[in-house]
Order: structure tokens, then sequence, then C-alpha cells
């Protein structure tokens, strides 16, 4: 996505294009995290099943039991946060370059 050159304010400390291009990666990089997060649940799940059905929980408690999937979805659930925060912040950059542009045509508005 690029800025029209009548969009360049040259009072500006930083580069539009290059905050939406690493707002854009952030975006992408959360759905790497997600998506290999997400794998590593639907994984733990399967071999939590896997180890019911063969019969290595024979003799553990129910607290024993639980403990383990729990332990599970610990790490996807890490991985959901990281997702989600990266996603927020890459929101947060294009919202202060909406402040930053509404600022900049209010301020011009003012002088006419």
């Amino acid at each position: 996505m690029k800025i029209a050159e009548r969009d360049v304010f040259l009072g500006t400390y930083f580069d539009k294009n290059a905050v939406l291009r690493f707002a854009q990666a952030l975006k992408i990089l959360a759905w790497i995290i997600l998506i290999i997060y997400g794998g590593q649940l639907v994984l733990s799940i399967g071999v939590n099943v896997l180890q019911i059905l063969r019969g290595f929980w024979a003799g553990m408690s129910f607290t024993d039991g639980v403990q383990n999937f729990l332990i599970a979805f610990e790490q996807p659930l890490h991985g959901m946060v990281y997702s989600f925060a990266l996603w927020g912040i890459s929101q947060l950059l294009l919202i202060f370059l909406d402040i930053e542009d509404n600022t900049r045509r209010s301020a011009r508005g003012m002088k006419e």
C-alpha cells in the first residue's frame, strides 16, 4: 500500500510506508505463530488421547490426568496471547498513523 505524494509531509520523523510494511509483517507473524501453536495443540491432544487408548494412564488419579491435559493447553495458550499481542500492536500502529494524519489534516484546515 503506497502513500500518495500529496500525503507526504516533510516534518515527519518516520516513513509511513515503512510503518505500514512493519504493521503488515506483524500481522503475518501473528498468523504464523497462531498456526504453529494451533498445530502444537492438536498434536498434544492427539498424544494424550493415544496415551489413554494405549493404557499408559492406567493407575493415574483424576488430578494427574487433568494436569496432563492442562500441560497440553499451556503452551498453545501462550502462543495465542503472543499472536493477539502482535496483532494488537499492528493495529495500534495503524491507529497512530490515522491520528497523526487526522491531526495534520485538522491543522491544515485551521490555517485556511
